[in-house]
């Protein structure tokens, strides 16, 4: 079993910055892919960036060049670095991770205001 734990959400401004944590409670070696997802009001959650242990990164073509995901071997914690923010982007995010089975974080809540 894997478990998951976000922190780092808040209220910015647009134009702002936040960075998210996912805190895992095993080994990211141990895990293929971790990543983070968002669900806004209203609308399916979508990927937003992942990350695999070989380090290969994707993005959700709505935040490449604004986002960043990343991890800390050391620490067993990924990052999301979400910099020039916008209301769009208000959601909850969460971090997800597939190793035999998918596991979920319980989210942290993102909002941007104009």
């Amino acid at each position: 079993q894997v478990q998951l734990v976000e922190s780092g959400g808040g209220l910015v401004q647009a134009g702002g910055s936040l960075r998210l944590s996912c805190a895992t409670s095993r080994s990211i070696f141990s895990i293929n892919t971790m990543g983070w997802y968002r669900q806004a009001p209203g609308k399916q959650r979508e990927l937003v960036a992942r990350i695999t242990v070989g380090g290969t990164t994707d993005y959700a073509d709505s935040v490449k060049g604004r986002f960043t995901i990343s991890r800390d071997n050391a620490k067993n914690t990924v990052y999301l670095q979400m910099n020039s923010l916008k209301p769009e982007d208000t959601g909850v995010y969460y971090c997800y991770a597939e190793r035999y089975l998918g596991y979920w974080g319980q989210g942290t809540q993102v909002t941007v205001s104009p």
